[in-house]
């Protein structure tokens, strides 16, 4: 019998793609953003476009579903919880913010982990409370 609702590795899942799609769009070392920017000088390559086209289409899913996930409210509050952990370990001295290019990995941590909370979200409302949401009413009782 199939497990209903999130597992471990369901939600690790989610997180690694929300890592892959955040950190290929962009990040100070290279990423689609250095590789679309590069294009320009040698022409337009179709599969630099193609890619673009795959990270907005993840992009979308991504957004979408943590927005109607989370809603206004709790996306405040998951950015509220990774921003002032983050905000702690900067306090204790674990992270310094001397460089850019950590404060944009940290942002992007952040980042990661409110999409990746949000695309888990209505799953584990679901199995802390019973719950469903009206989206998932169709198929999934």
């Amino acid at each position: 019998m199939a497990q209903k609702g999130i597992t471990w590795d369901g939600y690790l899942l989610r997180y690694t793609a929300a890592a892959v799609l955040v950190f290929a769009s962009y990040n100070p070392s290279y990423s689609y953003f250095h590789w679309f920017r590069d294009m320009r000088t040698g022409g337009i390559d179709p599969l630099v476009i193609f890619t673009g086209i795959i990270l907005l289409i993840g992009w979308t899913i991504f957004l979408r579903a943590t927005i109607r996930s989370l809603g206004a409210f709790g996306l405040t509050l998951a950015f509220a919880f990774f921003g002032t952990f983050i905000w702690m370990l900067i306090y204790w001295n674990l992270v310094s913010v001397d460089s850019i290019k950590t404060m944009v990995y940290l942002i992007e941590v952040v980042l990661v982990g409110v999409l990746g909370t949000g695309i888990s979200w209505s799953h584990i409302r679901r199995r802390m409370t019973g719950q469903v949401d009206v989206d998932e009413v169709e198929g999934d009782v």
